[in-house]
């Protein structure tokens, strides 16, 4: 147990007139530990003036990520934040919880699992994470299949469009596979599917399309692009795969646009990501990943751990991880319903078009 103590004298004095007390009259180290403790007032006012230079979140027309959740959401997000989620066994109704997200947005993906099976997925910090653990899973799959043919397995490719968001980069520098991006051209800011195609080879582990660009919000033609690399899949004895990274999308289209084919309805597609925080109307650092099926998932990438008693298999980059923002995610989507979430994203699209009308023909993210 750690103890303070602070005289009545410095104690009263941070509460009744901490600019007046000595804590801000001494410079106060930026780049070092104090010396000495201050009052947890003295403290606390401190920092909150400095964060007072932050801007206004609600006011921050850039952001791609939600600012304002509703006051009981809120209150649900504090009774939860010291909860280490990777501690299944201790916090075993958040695991639950976490694992009826993952079902939701399989359904809602049109991921072919029955009503009492089980989807393949997971809870990410962001869709960073989720495209790292994704595009592992495509390496993997590629690499065993190489292996088994007696091919080599050194060279692994991902073909996108030039406009892909800077965590595929990421991805393609951290764990070495080679990004090979198709040009985008004038009037025409998104990856084109035949193209795409062209640059496949046989070290392709995917193909990651887009829905929702970051330049543009626009859809890419996933449709075209399964059928385009089903032709060619047929034509070279090849499997390359398709990945959607629906980090700003996979929100939007289920619930604007229902009839729009770019999800596991297209039998090449076997991973998809999205953003909670985003379009998911979440705060901060929650993202998912999810597998159309078990065998889109290698084994090999799901440890095994015991430390708490009892087997827990887990599939993350990092190990402990809050639990607020899977439990924030499970209370918006049960709190608004398809219908509500309909209701606000169709308010948000409405305010950059003319009339209700425009809407379906038009697939992009505003």
């Amino acid at each position: 147990m750690v103890l303070t103590t602070t005289s009545i004298r410095e104690s009263e004095e941070s509460l009744h007139c901490t600019f007046a007390s000595r804590y801000v009259q001494e410079p106060l180290p930026k780049f070092k530990i104090p010396k000495k403790s201050m009052p947890k007032e003295a403290a606390f006012q401190i920092v909150n003036d400095e964060l007072m230079l932050d801007g206004n979140p609600r006011l921050n027309l850039a952001s791609f990520v939600s600012t304002w959740m509703e006051p009981e959401c809120d209150k649900l997000i504090m009774a939860s934040i010291n909860k280490n989620y990777v501690d299944m066994d201790e916090y075993p109704v958040t695991t639950e919880l976490q694992n009826r997200c993952v079902n939701m947005l399989a359904h809602l993906f049109h991921a072919p699992v029955g009503d009492d099976e089980t989807a393949v997925g997971v809870g990410t910090v962001g869709s960073s994470e989720a495209i790292m653990l994704a595009g592992l899973a495509f390496k993997r799959k590629w690499q065993a299949k190489r292996k088994a043919e007696g091919k080599p397995f050194d060279k692994p490719n991902i073909v996108t469009g030039a406009n892909v968001q800077v965590c595929w980069e990421k991805f393609a520098r951290y764990f070495e596979v080679e990004l090979k991006e198709v040009k985008l051209k004038e009037g025409y800011y998104v990856m084109d599917p035949a193209k795409a195609v062209e640059m496949v080879d046989e070290n392709t582990i995917c193909v990651a399309a887009i829905l929702g660009s970051t330049l543009t919000g626009e859809f890419e033609d996933v449709k075209l692009l399964n059928e385009l690399l089903t032709k060619k899949n047929k034509e070279t004895g090849w499997d390359t795969p398709i990945h959607v990274d629906a980090a700003s999308g996979g929100f939007i289209a289920p619930f604007l646009w229902p009839d729009l084919e770019w999800d596991f309805r297209l039998p090449l597609v076997k991973s998809i990501n999205v953003s909670g925080h985003k379009y998911g109307l979440v705060y901060a650092g929650v993202g998912w990943v999810i597998w159309r099926s078990k065998e889109d998932l290698p084994d090999e990438l799901v440890f095994h751990i015991n430390y708490l008693g009892s087997d827990q298999p887990t599939f993350t980059l990092n190990f402990s991880k809050g639990s607020y923002q899977i439990i924030a995610q499970y209370y918006q989507l049960i709190r608004l319903g398809f219908e509500v979430i309909t209701e606000i994203t169709l308010n948000t699209t409405l305010c950059f078009f003319k009339s209700e009308q425009q809407l379906p023909g038009l697939y992009y993210l505003i």
